[in-house]
């Protein structure tokens, strides 16, 4: 007989405890189910952030993974028996347990099925990827359904969502009371189905220590602490010469820059030393981006940095710092390749509640206007195009000139919500703040 076998009674034909596989996997839900609560009373009550975010995507994950482990209880239970109730147990608790039993199935796949779909009709398109590592798609059609449908279709897995949790409350309370009625009232075994060799009574240490295990998930989903991605990577120096483009009307087409994201660089305290007089530049020269040039941003998220990047983007510059009034900047920011070091988290930035990549792909910042500040400081005002929404910027940055190379770096600072960047519950900036720092780091070569 092997270990996956039912142990049967010579007279009856029936196992006396469950099968090991359906030990395992019986306490690793409920571990699971029990884990789940707690993250989402979590979920409900701490403020929105990236932690709660962070939680959010952990409860998806476990979701799936109770869907998963259900499935294969439910197929082994389809094959192996299950132990006989006690002889000497009431029909009516023998009905009531039956009706319990199945109400842990519905819950156990009912629940992450209308998660599922939740996730599916979400107005942010935001992936499911299992414990960070491993993708999983959303529900068929869904995603592609039109606003009405899609928000009805999330509206009924909210709805169901919400009665089945109420249910797990019920069936909870009715499963633990069962247990203790059976092991201390009953003293019939009932508990050695579930843990081999537990006799009945108070002293049974499998009894305690089944307690002690519930105590300790309870435990471990109040104290879990998500890792944050507050920020991304530096970026190598690769980005494509093709970034830049030539003096025109149109911006270049955007190449594709480094993937990873640098820490946004402010501009320098000291004052760049004074270049040497290039009688070429009594005329606006046209410059070309060179490689490692970088476009940054910085924001707050429940009091947390996020940090991130434009992987692509283009510049078209025809600048002298002796011919201002003939200077011109045009920059074109591809608004689909923000990236902050968190996939799920930046999925959700194209979509209509942020940048609304859909209808407006491009942010583009066009300067015709430029002032001497100070030795080797300048000022660009210019007109940020972001969203369809159309604000004034002035742009501070410095800049040193050395023969054909020219150095710039420079940081503003944007209101988001002047721009519509944030809709819905995303508009306030109790969470997410409303100033959010643009900078830039770039060597151009001249053409």
């Amino acid at each position: 007989m092997t270990a996956e076998a039912p142990i049967e009674t010579p007279s009856a034909g029936r196992p006396v405890r469950y099968t090991t596989v359906a030990v395992v996997l019986h306490w690793l839900i409920a571990a699971a189910i029990v884990f789940q609560i707690i993250l989402g009373w979590r979920m409900g009550d701490e403020p929105k952030g990236p932690a709660t975010y962070a939680i959010f995507q952990l409860h998806k994950s476990i979701g799936i993974t109770i869907l998963l482990l259900s499935l294969a209880r439910l197929a082994w239970r389809l094959f192996h028996q299950p132990p006989p109730h006690p002889a000497t147990q009431a029909r009516w608790e023998t009905i009531a347990s039956k009706i319990v039993h199945a109400g842990f199935y519905v819950i156990m796949i009912g629940l992450p099925l209308t998660g599922w779909i939740i996730v599916s009709a979400s107005r942010l398109t935001i992936p499911t990827v299992l414990y960070g590592a491993i993708p999983w798609p959303h529900l068929p059609f869904l995603p592609e359904l039109a606003a009405g449908p899609k928000h009805l279709w999330h509206e009924i897995g909210e709805n169901a969502h919400g009665l089945l949790v109420k249910l797990t409350y019920g069936l909870l309370v009715l499963h633990l009371g069962a247990v203790a009625k059976h092991q201390i009232l009953d003293r019939d075994a009932v508990l050695g189905h579930m843990a081999r060799g537990a006799k009945p009574g108070w002293l049974e240490p499998r009894a305690w220590l089944a307690a002690a295990g519930l105590v300790a998930v309870v435990f471990a989903g109040y104290a879990y602490k998500p890792a944050l991605k507050a920020k991304a990577p530096a970026a190598p120096a690769d980005i494509a010469d093709a970034q830049a483009g030539t003096p025109s009307a149109e911006p270049a087409a955007p190449a594709e820059a480094a993937t990873a994201v640098p820490t946004p660089i402010t501009p320098p305290t000291e004052t760049p030393a004074p270049a040497e007089p290039d009688k070429a530049l009594k005329d606006p020269v046209a410059w070309a981006v060179a490689k490692g040039s970088t476009l940054n941003f910085s924001a707050t998220w429940a009091g947390d940095a996020i940090e991130g990047q434009f992987k692509r983007w283009t510049a078209d510059i025809l600048f002298s710092p002796e011919a201002l009034d003939r200077s011109k900047l045009t920059v074109s920011i591809d608004m689909g390749s923000a990236a902050t070091g968190d996939d799920q988290r930046d999925s959700s930035l194209p979509s209509g509640d942020f940048f609304d990549t859909a209808a407006h792909p491009k942010a583009t910042f066009t300067a015709s206007k430029f002032r001497k500040t100070g030795e080797g400081k300048f000022v660009a005002d210019g007109t940020l195009d972001l969203r369809g929404v159309k604000k004034p910027v002035s742009l501070p940055f410095t800049l040193k000139i050395d023969g054909d190379t020219a150095t710039a770096r420079g940081v503003t600072t944007l209101d988001r919500t002047a721009f519509g960047v944030g809709q819905g519950e995303w508009a306030s900036t109790d969470q997410i703040g409303g100033k959010v720092k643009v900078s830039f780091a770039i060597t151009a070569k001249r053409k």
